[in-house]
């Protein structure tokens, strides 16, 4: 089953902080859902005003405008207000370019892919770059002589460095093109002085350049060499990891995460580096992260969130924006504040999960006891073991090594599966209502973004093991049964709502099958299949146009079908697995990977004429259906398009599962006889 789900993980996505999928497409329908259309205009009109205090007026109104609000944002991006704030980060007045820095940074974090694609297409690189070296310089001096430094050169190094390393975080993460740019200016010099220098700043100016640094890192050559090269970069990113760990401060834990991230993306470290004899997922990052993802509990953190939008409600509002009375970007009322410190919260614990995903991102080779055969692979994979104690890092970039998989303990249920099973589990605010934006849609962004990176890890384990058997783990079957009810119970409060806005949950469905197949295989024959379950398993595979996510279905039901004492749900799931063989007529090329699957299913079910469950094999006939389809399926494995993406790695699968089919009809032919 394992080569079949193994993917190459990327980070550059950039989920939208306040999602805007569930509002009609087009302006009119913007500015019917925005109960600021009247106030856009005069912004933009004033922008272009020859008055500066008027063009600096106008980029704070912009934030304050979009704040938790697509509707208006989208509204505004109509109105080419990207286009208007660019054009104003060369402005005469000093403070009204760090104005629209804060606006443009705001829009950034809030619009996600769209808005920094924009944002690149209308070239604000060329003057951010401007930026890099005035930050510097100004960074040297303040560091030199924090005292005597003016105050508008500490709000430099402070809010505007932040702002603009925030905006090329974002571009860094959501386009390959503008990473690309990114990568010419050789950031990591400039991003590592303020990680060097966080004794002294604010730690959310060091934690957004840590930010930037970890996404650049991300399986990207140039800066991965940059800091690989660096032992004094190394040796910082080591110490953050390590001194924070001790100390209770969200924002401090944040930088520890992301240093440790950072160091495992430009891992392997060579020598002499005193960073290269160090087994950093062992002894650095999962005692950190560990104690992260137990760290919350999201249904308390739903419950608070309500509470302070409840009192937010009730709360008069602020005055209304007004030219003598300018309200600062950064003005923020105690309920916000303590809004945003739960959003921080909940994406640190996303950061962790997604490091954790990486430790494991892709399989190791089936023998668990040889070293892994690089021969074979892929160039783009990397090849890891997952070690019950932690992550073993096999390859994590760009230097092909073997690596002996370490044997695994039950343990890894108490000590990790079960805050990830915990961590998957909704609440009242984790997606949005049907067709109608959340109470708050940052919390629900934050919320739905840690349930699905707690269910890619927890993908990525049980692949693991299912691909590496460990007798002490698939003995285990109470952990199994324990694993399992608990994924269903969290597909049950996901429900099957659908339409505009629900993305997130049909995204958790996805991937909570793939976990199911794992899981399944890890215990296969162990857990008790469920006729409620097998009905929506075998519902939703026939009515998803996903095949990748039919496949799942299909390697799922093969798994709940191997119960030995289940035989009626055998045959319930044995039926449909026939009826995706291929039929004169009804069959179409995205019918045919399932239909692979669906056949080493039935044979891997049916390889074992003496279990109880035989009989349906026996009584339905199942022999001479399959011996008839011999020459269909092979139709249709020669029809697989080896140009296609993966068409190459289907039509290998095709003609192996077609040729198991040859000889398995011809043992249950001879078994007759």
């Amino acid at each position: 089953m394992g080569k079949s789900q193994k993917k190459k993980v990327m980070r550059r996505h950039n989920p939208m902080r306040v999602p805007d999928s569930h509002l009609p497409q087009g302006l009119a329908s913007a500015s019917e859902s925005s109960s600021k259309s009247n106030e856009i205009l005069p912004i933009l009109q004033r922008m272009e005003s020859a008055d500066a205090s008027e063009r600096k007026w106008a980029c704070v109104a912009v934030s304050n405008l979009i704040q938790n609000d697509p509707s208006t944002r989208r509204l505004l991006q109509g109105k080419n207000v990207v286009g208007a704030l660019i054009t104003r980060l060369t402005d005469s007045e000093e403070e009204v370019s760090v104005e629209a820095v804060g606006a443009l940074r705001n829009l950034c974090i809030d619009g996600g892919y769209d808005i920094c694609a924009e944002m690149y297409n209308k070239n604000i690189l060329t003057p951010l770059k401007t930026f890099i070296p005035k930050i510097s310089t100004t960074l040297s001096q303040f560091l030199a002589a924090p005292k005597a430094a003016p105050e508008n050169v500490s709000r430099i190094v402070y809010d505007f460095a932040d702002n603009v390393i925030t905006i090329l975080w974002c571009l860094s993460e959501t386009s390959n093109k503008a990473l690309h740019v990114i990568n010419d200016t050789h950031l990591v010099p400039f991003l590592m002085s303020f990680l060097a220098a966080r004794d002294n700043l604010p730690l959310t100016t060091v934690s957004s350049a840590a930010q930037c640094l970890y996404v650049l890192t991300d399986d990207n050559r140039p800066a991965i060499s940059d800091v690989r090269t660096d032992a004094s970069y190394l040796a910082c990113l080591l110490s953050i990891a390590r001194q924070e760990q001790a100390q209770a401060d969200p924002k401090s834990i944040t930088l520890a995460v992301l240093a440790a991230g950072t160091l495992r993306n430009v891992s392997p470290i060579p020598p002499p580096s005193a960073v290269s004899f160090i087994d950093l997922d062992k002894d650095v990052v999962l005692p950190l992260l560990q104690p992260v993802i137990s760290s919350i509990s999201l249904q308390d953190a739903s419950n608070t969130v309500q509470e302070l939008i409840r009192r937010q409600t009730s709360e008069p509002s602020l005055e209304a924006l007004s030219i003598k009375n300018t309200p600062k970007s950064d003005h923020k009322s105690t309920i916000e504040i303590e809004l945003e410190l739960l959003e921080s919260k909940l994406r640190t614990v996303q950061l962790a999960l997604e490091i954790l995903t990486g430790t494991c991102a892709t399989l190791p080779d089936p023998e668990p006891d040889l070293p892994a055969n690089t021969e074979g692979n892929e160039e783009e994979e990397e090849e890891v073991d997952f070690d019950i104690e932690g992550p073993t890092d096999a390859d994590v970039s760009m230097d092909d090594e073997p690596t002996t998989p370490t044997n695994s303990s039950p343990s890894f249920v108490t000590n990790l599966v079960a805050p990830l099973i915990a961590l998957i589990q909704p609440t009242a605010l984790s997606f949005p209502p049907l067709a109608a934006p959340s109470m708050h849609p940052p919390t629900t962004s934050a919320l739905s973004s840690v349930h699905i990176s707690a269910l890619e890890c927890l993908n990525n384990i049980f692949l693991s093991l299912a691909t590496s058997p460990n007798p002490s783990v698939s003995s285990d079957v109470n952990s199994g049964i324990t694993v399992w009810n608990g994924i269903w119970a969290a597909l049950g409060l996901v429900g099957t709502q659908t339409g505009l806005g629900q993305e997130r949950r049909q995204e958790m469905w996805d991937i909570a099958i793939g976990v199911l197949w794992g899981v399944g295989n890890v215990w296969k024959g162990r857990i008790i299949p469920d006729n409620e379950q097998i009905n929506l398993l075998i519902q939703l595979a026939t009515s998803t146009s996903n095949p990748r996510l039919k496949v799942k279905c299909i390697g799922t039901l093969e798994c709940l079908a191997q119960n030995p004492t289940a035989v009626e749900a055998n045959l319930v799931i044995s039926k449909y697995l026939i009826s995706l063989l291929p039929s004169s007529g009804t069959f179409s090329p995205a019918d045919t990977e399932p239909m692979i699957q669906a056949v080493s299913a039935l044979i891997d079910i049916y390889s074992d004429e003496t279990l109880p469950y035989d009989v349906n094999f026996r009584q339905a006939g199942y022999l001479n259906i399959l011996a008839q389809s011999v020459n269909s399926i092979k139709t249709a494995v020669k029809a697989i398009d080896r140009r296609k993406e993966g068409g190459k790695e289907l039509r290998r699968r095709g003609e192996e599962v077609y040729e198991n089919l040859g000889d398995f009809v011809q043992y249950r032919k001879d078994l007759r006889l």
